[in-house]
């Protein structure tokens, strides 16, 4: 069956100037990503992965090279341009929640609608996370696993072409890791959303489609696994 690009990267790097040093974040990154797949995205502290993660959901953008979002060379867009595609094509999972204290589940993932053109209904994807009877908490009652899974429930319900999980599972024990893999894993399945992952925790890879390995700003090695695990099998 052949398999449609979602994401295309082209010779892509990224150089930050350190006053009289330029430091080398990401060289010449190129890969594929397709629509409906599951990718991780694998590596240790420093190796680049959150760099390519957001240039590629138009938080940053790179020193050369070319980052096409179907038809679109996002990396050519201005700056306005880049947060319309922010606001509409792309999810953000990231470590730490980053949820408004002040308001409620509901109203959480309510705000990210807002933005969005063509929303899911909140109630719904309350329902998809297991969080319905949790809508009116706020978030400082709520376990971290909880709080992610608010974190999930947001970017969701926009009805982004992709989810973009920076350590998704960081700030959390094993147990409450392996749900949240699992509720990634299901809103992959059964909404054909592509998800992809940045971890440094190697296990997590079995989960994934395809592995992307990097070290030292360099992806190193693309691995296509033949059969996804599932999460519960997961050796934290």
């Amino acid at each position: 069956m052949e398999r449609t690009n979602l994401f295309k990267l082209e010779n892509v790097v990224k150089e930050y100037d350190m006053g009289e040093v330029k430091v080398v974040a990401l060289k010449e990154a190129n890969f594929n990503l397709f629509k409906g797949e599951l990718v991780v995205v694998l590596g240790p502290s420093g190796s680049g992965k959150s760099t390519l993660l957001n240039i590629m959901g138009g938080m940053d953008t790179p020193t050369r090279g070319r980052v096409y979002c179907g038809a679109t060379d996002i990396a050519a867009l201005n700056e306005g341009q880049l947060t319309s595609f922010r606001r509409h094509q792309v999810g953000f999972v990231f470590q730490f929640y980053n949820l408004m204290p002040n308001l409620t589940v509901k109203e959480n993932v309510e705000l990210a609608t807002e933005i969005s053109e063509n929303p899911l209904d909140v109630v719904a994807v309350l329902e998809q996370v297991g969080l319905e009877k949790r809508a009116n908490h706020f978030p400082a009652q709520l376990s971290g696993g909880e709080q992610q899974r608010v974190a999930i429930a947001r970017a969701v319900a926009k009805n982004p072409e992709v989810l973009l999980c920076d350590e998704p599972t960081g700030a959390l024990d094993h147990l409450t890791g392996i749900k949240v893999l699992r509720l990634l894993c299901d809103i992959n399945q059964s909404t054909g959303k592509t998800v992809i992952i940045i971890t440094h925790n190697q296990p997590i890879a079995g989960i994934a489609d395809r592995v992307i390995k990097m070290s030292s700003g360099e992806i190193v090695e693309i691995i296509e696994n033949r059969q996804r695990i599932e999460p519960e099998k997961v050796e934290w």
